[in-house]
């Protein structure tokens, strides 16, 4: 799955991990060498979402951008759409009053579609319970998974089905109705990192080991600190507002001010309809514990999960937590009501979960111990159930039903 335990036991060192290809250590040279002449022209350092900014999405050297595969067993890490049907049966059963609410015009929009496991689950469901959407999106900025996802997607589809499907360079410029999705999103938006130094906000930036770059796979690149600016000095004071205290000396974490502004960007033409965001993190006093004092990146490079972001840039995955706190600020921000929020488990089970195993008891056995698999993995503790999470907003339109099951805003 997309995210490990962050626990010692669980993260790989560096110098444990398979090593890449000729071909792939040349496509990382030519990214590091770009990102080097940012830096370079930024006067020495860039900061840390610059970096893993360049890292994802550079075009054609990112690692969104490139031609390498991401997902599933022969990638990196496997995300929930990827275990089966059973992830984006649920999540069809939970928006489809939505979308029956909303009416003839309703669109549902996906956020970065993947392999197109979840488009093409979703939409069989869709038309099952007589909900299909008017036009299926997909906000997809890698031209290779916007083709992988085309030809998936008409290959497996009716017709008539595939042909509401359209990809989009951007969000909505208009006003539309319907529902946003997005799942495993805001773990890989390019995060601010600080420290606390002295009583001060740093923001962590990166900069250049000229002597290190001929010696290692990081490009060079070295973790030096700024001082913040008043946009992130002002953030980190509303999060320790939140909390009633402040952050301890060297504690380091991660911040993502441009949070409200950039949910606005994608969702804030939505006139009437629902947002549904699963991802893995937490409440923000958990976010923000005491225990998590170095924050919670993460990186994903065959399915292993270490903690160095400088190694082989292009090649790996670099993820943060969701501080969910946060989210449901910035909607509310922008003029959504929550809808609910709940732990993974919950939010499956709460919509549909126990229907697709009992009608998957007239499978054949062998389909059927792999959908029990699925659904334990999608489920338990130990798995995905409880690290992942689900909110919702509304819009318009009732979506609270959809989180009658464990609601756990209340910890919020």
């Amino acid at each position: 799955m997309r995210v490990l335990p962050a626990t010692a036991r669980h993260m790989q060192r560096a110098n444990s991990l398979p090593e890449p290809e000729p071909a792939a250590r040349e496509h990382s040279a030519k990214l590091a060498g770009l990102i080097r002449e940012q830096i370079a022209a930024a006067g020495g350092a860039l900061p840390f979402w610059r970096y893993m900014e360049l890292a994802l999405y550079a075009p054609g050297l990112g690692y969104y951008s490139a031609g390498a595969h991401k997902f599933g067993a022969s990638g990196d890490f496997v995300t929930a759409p990827e275990l089966g049907g059973l992830f984006a049966r649920c999540v069809a059963d939970a928006t489809a009053p939505v979308l029956r609410e909303v009416g003839a015009d309703a669109v549902f929009l996906e956020l970065g579609g993947g392999s197109g496991a979840f488009a093409e689950h979703a939409l069989l469901r869709f038309a099952q319970v007589d909900a299909l959407p008017t036009r299926y999106a997909i906000l997809e900025p890698s031209a290779d998974l916007r083709e992988r996802q085309h030809v998936r997607l008409h290959a497996a589809l009716p017709q008539d089905i595939a042909v509401r499907i359209e990809w989009l360079d951007g969000p909505p410029q208009h006003a539309w109705n319907g529902v946003l999705f997005a799942n495993e999103v805001l773990d890989a938006l390019p995060t601010t990192r600080f420290a606390m130094r002295d009583g001060e906000v740093l923001e962590e930036c990166v900069g250049l080991d000229l002597l290190r770059q001929a010696q290692d796979d990081r490009g060079g690149f070295v973790r030096v600190e700024r001082p913040a600016d008043m946009l992130l000095t002002g953030a980190l004071q509303n999060v320790e507002r939140g909390l009633e205290q402040r952050f301890a000396e060297g504690y380091r974490s991660e911040l993502l001010p441009q949070l409200p502004y950039w949910l606005d960007a994608v969702a804030g033409l939505l006139e009437r309809g629902a947002i549904l965001f699963t991802d893995y993190g937490y409440p923000r006093r958990e976010f923000y514990s005491p225990e998590r004092r170095d924050g919670t990146l993460i990186c994903h490079y065959r399915h292993r999960a270490h903690a160095n972001p400088f190694l082989w840039p292009g090649l790996q995955d670099i993820t943060a937590s969701v501080d969910f706190t946060a989210l449901a600020e910035a909607g509310t921000r922008i003029g959504f009501e929550l809808a609910g929020y709940c732990a993974q488990a919950q939010f499956l089970i709460g919509n549909g979960l126990g229907d697709a195993l009992e009608a998957a008891q007239e499978l054949p056995e062998i389909e059927r111990l792999r959908i029990v698999q699925e659904a334990k993995k999608l489920t338990l503790p130990g798995e995905m159930g409880e690290r992942f999470q689900a909110m919702g907003f509304q819009r318009g339109v009732d979506f609270e039903p959809a989180f009658a099951l464990g609601d756990l805003s209340g910890r919020l």
